[in-house]
């Protein structure tokens, strides 16, 4: 529990100094593959959202799902590439080789699809190589482009405002 606690403290103020030297600098390019990061944690309607996103015109293929959940069982198995606190070293590198494939691949857009702030998913949201970062107004603001005022439960208002506004800033 001290320990777990200790690695908490260390990481958020690794990711701290990371953020002062962010740059907000996004292109131009128009969106074809996205990224969602979900905390099943607080949000298990994961296939409404991706029904949402497929919706609004995008391909079942150009959608990667990255899932956080607080605690994994043992036997567990998911089909999705799921982590916890448990796959990330006290430097903030992730030991989970699905996580790292995740990483290393480029994005167009990232959906940060969490509402509280838990320091693996901050990690994540930072260290995902996205041109488009979309989350929720209640996480740290230097995190994303662009960020909308609602609540996880309301997937399909959040959908809804996304694709409305990558309308608007003519990314689709």
């Amino acid at each position: 529990m001290f320990l777990n606690f200790l690695k908490i403290f260390l990481l958020k103020r690794k990711i701290k100094n990371s953020l002062q030297n962010v740059s907000n600098i996004s292109s131009a390019k128009k969106i074809k593959i996205i990224a969602v990061l979900i905390d099943e944690s607080d949000f298990g309607s994961r296939n409404e959202l991706k029904k949402e996103i497929i919706k609004h015109g995008i391909q079942e293929n150009d959608i990667a799902f990255l899932i956080y959940k607080d605690r994994i069982k043992k036997n567990e198995v998911f089909e999705i590439t799921t982590l916890s606190l448990k796959d990330i070293d006290w430097s903030g590198n992730f030991v989970h080789s699905d996580v790292q494939f995740f990483l290393n691949q480029k994005f167009d857009l990232l959906i940060s699809y969490y509402d509280v702030e838990k320091i693996a998913l901050l990690i994540l949201t930072q260290k995902i190589n996205a041109d488009f970062k979309v989350g929720f107004s209640a996480i740290d603001k230097r995190l994303n482009h662009f960020m909308i005022n609602t609540k996880t439960e309301n997937h399909t208002i959040f959908s809804s405002e996304l694709f409305k506004y990558l309308k608007i800033l003519n990314k689709i």
